[in-house]
């Protein structure tokens, strides 16, 4: 049966290849176990190396990184209309998400990621993949400079250059240790399904090790105990799932080792989860209390040995050794050297991320553009241009403002300010009125009419509502996907604008699109022990076991293709009949 389903699918293929018109390679390469008598591989050799030669007009669209917010601008990018390149050392996507769970076997790593080329193959050859790395990004010669992960390009060292007439940087982040001594030596991270992986077999190496005979019962607890450094949403999670992961399998195949066994989560500040409700950091503090993981919070990571953490009380300036088997270091991301490198080049070597604009263009380079964890967005602030408004507003250049002058104008202001909506909702007013008011004296107030003066006194606080996105998965995906609708509206836009008035003092009119938004759909912390908590729109925050359920359902549609999808609910599955797999592999 097997034999035979392998067998006519590679013949398909080859009567497929000689069906290719002529001057196609039709070259195919067909293994043959010599152990089993099945084909085993087939591959045809000339399409991973041809790139297709683009028709004349298109422009060139290089995109790197294959993560959250690459593959979602390439999903949603109109691939018939560009040359489009994509250059990355990982030829997969990882639903990043599920990497706590790839940690301890409650999914499998190859269920998580999505090859990139099948993602692609409905596109054909709009699309041509590269695996390899981008070392070096020249705005001015527009190219980018690359090496390949594989070391097989044709001049023999694996380098090579593309130009580009549009640049989507979706590179990611990389790992920030805050120059904290002994950190990349010592510790596991959490970014890759790589780092799943290790952390897996190193959980089981701590138990085998632990079980050696003549192992003292201090070495067991330090061998056993188990630090994670970072009280986010990953460290959170990675906890919770190591936790079950000690209670419900391994602790049933090392009975003897179980009472050494100890979770530890080191945070500096004063909560876990700070970035969610406060609701659910005390419902997270708990839960881990009543199952015992021991929660220090208060403490900075000042240096890590083989065998050791040293940490700081950041109330008492104390220093506290904690010995510990296995650390895994989740407190925060940073910029990776490429990146690092061309921030330099335009001017923005200080900063953390690259910024762009609204329109999640690079401000210094016309033709790049940044999203997902590499970038930042530098929302403008509305007291910046608050003379070129009140000049756009009074079109009547009278020198001063009615009310209805400012709502001709108000959804523009809106949408290029996306602080004016929060500050009045915040300050719970109703309209523009309320907002006008703070801003005009008692004389005023029947006719409100304002000078630029007042115009300025009434906006001055609006800035304090200015607000950053987080690097979050959902923020890149949601990047990429509005990049690609500019992408594919470019030149209806170009005649017909869509985006607000242009108040910024460069240029009449309006912009060719509206800025980015994002909107924030809510976002899960899974606690363990078929327990969750979410924040959801509206204020809405939910935990228990129902939010669980709620958790499964959510990250089971998210999948990327129905391959995924069926392979982590059947991993999910498998876990709850069968447990987890403790080998080491």
């Amino acid at each position: 049966m097997g034999f035979s389903f392998f067998a006519s699918r590679a013949a398909a293929r080859f009567l497929e290849d000689l069906r290719r018109p002529a001057g196609v390679s039709t070259a195919a390469l067909l293994l043959t176990a010599a152990s089993g008598g099945g084909i085993v591989a087939y591959a045809d050799s000339s399409r991973a190396e041809e790139a297709p030669e683009p028709p004349p007009g298109k422009k060139k669209v290089v995109v790197l990184g294959t993560g959250w917010a690459g593959t979602s601008f390439l999903k949603n990018l109109d691939s018939s209309r560009y040359e489009v390149k994509v250059i990355s050392p990982r030829n997969y996507f990882a639903f990043t998400p599920l990497l706590p769970s790839v940690t301890c076997g409650t999914v499998e790593a190859r269920s998580v990621v999505e090859p990139i080329r099948r993602m692609f193959e409905k596109k054909g050859k709009d699309v041509a993949y590269y695996e390899a790395e981008c070392l070096k990004i020249d705005p001015t010669k527009k190219a980018v400079h690359c090496r390949s992960a594989v070391g097989t390009n044709l001049d023999g060292n694996g380098d090579f250059m593309l130009d580009y007439d549009y640049l989507v940087v979706a590179l990611g982040a990389a790992v920030n240790t805050f120059n904290t001594p002994g950190v990349m030596e010592h510790c596991h991270f959490l970014k890759e399904v790589e780092d799943a992986q290790k952390i897996r077999k190193s959980v089981i190496d701590c138990f085998e090790r632990a079980s050696i005979p003549n192992i003292s019962e201090e070495e067991k607890r330090k061998i056993l105990h188990f630090v994670i450094i970072g009280g986010g949403p990953t460290g959170v999670e990675f906890a919770a799932e190591l936790h079950d992961f000690l209670v419900e399998d391994l602790v049933k195949l090392y009975p003897a080792i179980e009472q050494f066994v100890k979770i530890t989560i080191i945070q500096s500040g004063e909560h876990i989860l700070n970035t969610f409700d406060q609701r659910i950091a005390v419902f997270a503090e708990s839960k881990f209390q009543r199952d015992g993981i021991e929660l220090s919070t208060g403490f900075r990571v000042i240096k890590v040995s083989d065998d050791s953490i040293t940490v700081k009380c950041k109330s008492s300036g104390v220093e506290t050794l904690v010995p510990y088997g296995m650390a895994i270091w989740s407190a925060g991301i940073g910029t990776r050297p490429v990146i690092t490198d061309f921030m330099n080049q335009v001017g923005q070597g200080k900063r953390r991320a690259l910024a762009t604009n609204e329109w999640l263009r690079v401000p210094e380079c016309d033709s790049v553009y940044a999203i997902g964890d590499c970038s930042s967005i530098s929302q403008r602030k509305i007291m910046e241009d608050i003379s070129t408004i009140f000049k756009v507003a009074d079109k009547d250049n009278s020198g001063t403002l009615t009310l209805k002058e400012i709502n001709d104008v108000l959804e523009d202001i809106c949408i290029r300010y996306p602080q004016v909506e929060l500050y009045m909702k915040s300050m719970h007013m109703v309209d523009i009125a309320d907002l006008i008011k703070g801003g005009i004296g008692d004389s005023h107030k029947e006719s409100m009419v304002v000078n630029i003066e007042e115009f300025k006194k009434a906006l001055c606080h609006v800035d304090s509502q200015v607000k950053t996105v987080p690097a979050t998965a959902q923020v890149a995906a949601q990047q990429g996907y509005y990049l690609a609708d500019c992408f594919n509206k470019k030149d209806h836009c170009t005649e017909h604008p869509e985006g607000p008035l242009r108040l910024t003092g460069s240029g009449e009119g309006h912009h060719n699109f509206r800025p980015f938004r994002y909107k924030h759909l809510g976002q899960f912390a899974p606690l363990g022990g078929e327990q969750a908590a979410a924040e959801l729109p509206g204020d809405w925050v939910s935990m228990g076991h129902s939010t669980q359920w709620l958790w499964y359902s959510v990250y089971a549609s998210k999948q990327v293709s129905w391959r995924t999808r069926v392979l982590v609910v059947s991993d999910w599955t498998r876990r709850f009949i069968f447990g987890r797999d403790s080998s080491r592999i």
